[in-house]
């Protein structure tokens, strides 16, 4: 389950009266809600001459930055499982530069993500037909409002999207491989028999639960062949290419979601119905209770909404009014 969804705060209520009236004509809204920001600017700069064959970059974290009006704050997190919408980027960014310093290839497995740490390695699951893949995160983005990961376009392939453009999918972070690569980009040596972050081969089997139960366990490795790793010295960063996972898809059982616009999650049950009762003109407005550790959350959700283009629209709208939290949220 998305924990990222429950981390919205009590929000101001002071909004414009015409709030209601927007929403109600998100029915009439048209043309395509695809439409990407001009925040992918960080990807758009220019190699320099003969940085052609320049492949790795930097370890890089980040500090704070906001676009749009929507504040993002990259941290390192090893406990990192997020289900949302994936997009991809491809040709307009090929042999162009990532937010660490690597040169992007389209055909690589590699990704952008708003906050995880570069490098890092995640495994993403296209929900909608099971289709697994394992992909290194070494740029940021997406910035279109309502995506958590922007894949290579070898990744969509793989994972089955690239036509429609975007999938719904899990994100997890995988935490010893993505350990062993910061190591090694910050120039660190890593133990022969450390385990290898280049998979070779796997065959993973997994049921998932139906939307709303609890989050299976990880995938149980049938049969997994591993690359060797060798030692790195100091300034031997050239072995990270090795890290990057091979193009490899692993089956898990398809699993049925439902879309929803997250647009606040409050510790008070009062301020959460004084919401829904804002919202009310527009349809299905519910509030929906989890627990965070110790803290129980209420979610005032729009939905479930019939389809990403829906979910889009509706959440743009939510952010034009001043809910910088809204969120896509996939269950």
């Amino acid at each position: 389950m998305d924990r990222g969804a429950f981390l919205n705060r009590e929000q101001g209520f002071g909004r414009s009266r015409s709030l209601a009236a927007s929403i109600l004509a998100l029915a009439v809204l048209a043309g395509c809600a695809e439409t990407e920001l001009a925040v992918h600017n960080a990807k758009r700069f220019q190699s320099p001459p003969g940085a052609a064959t320049e492949t790795l970059g930097d370890y890089k974290v980040g500090k704070p930055y906001q676009i749009k009006n929507v504040w993002y704050y990259p941290r390192v997190d090893y406990s990192y499982d997020e289900t949302g919408i994936a997009s991809w980027y491809g040709p307009g960014f090929h042999g162009k530069r990532t937010a660490n310093g690597e040169i992007y290839d389209q055909n690589a497995m590699t990704a952008a993500h708003r906050t995880l740490p570069m490098p890092s390695l995640v495994q993403v699951t296209n929900l909608e037909n099971g289709r697994s893949i394992q992909v290194r995160i070494n740029d940021r983005g997406p910035f279109a409002h309502g995506r958590i990961i922007d894949l290579s376009k070898k990744g969509a392939e793989l994972l089955g999207f690239v036509r429609q453009g975007t999938a719904r999918v899990r994100v997890q972070i995988l935490e010893p491989e993505s350990r062993q690569l910061v190591a090694r980009a910050q120039g660190v040596e890593v133990a022969s028999d450390a385990p290898s972050a280049a998979p070779v081969e796997t065959v993973a089997v997994q049921d998932l639960p139906p939307a709303g139960a609890a989050a299976p366990a990880a995938p149980r490795p049938e049969r997994v062949r591993t690359a060797s790793v060798q030692p790195l010295g100091a300034g031997d960063r050239e072995a990270l290419a090795l890290t990057t996972p091979e193009p490899l898809v692993t089956q898990q059982t398809p699993r049925r979601t439902r879309l929803y616009v997250q647009a606040g999650a409050f510790t008070q049950i009062a301020n959460a119905e004084r919401l829904r009762a804002r919202l009310a003109s527009v349809g299905n407005v519910q509030i929906s209770r989890a627990v965070v550790g110790d803290t129980r959350f209420f979610r005032v959700r729009l939905g479930p909404l019939r389809d990403v283009n829906t979910a889009d629209q509706t959440l743009d709208l939510l952010l034009r009014n001043g809910f910088t939290n809204s969120k896509v949220v996939v269950e």
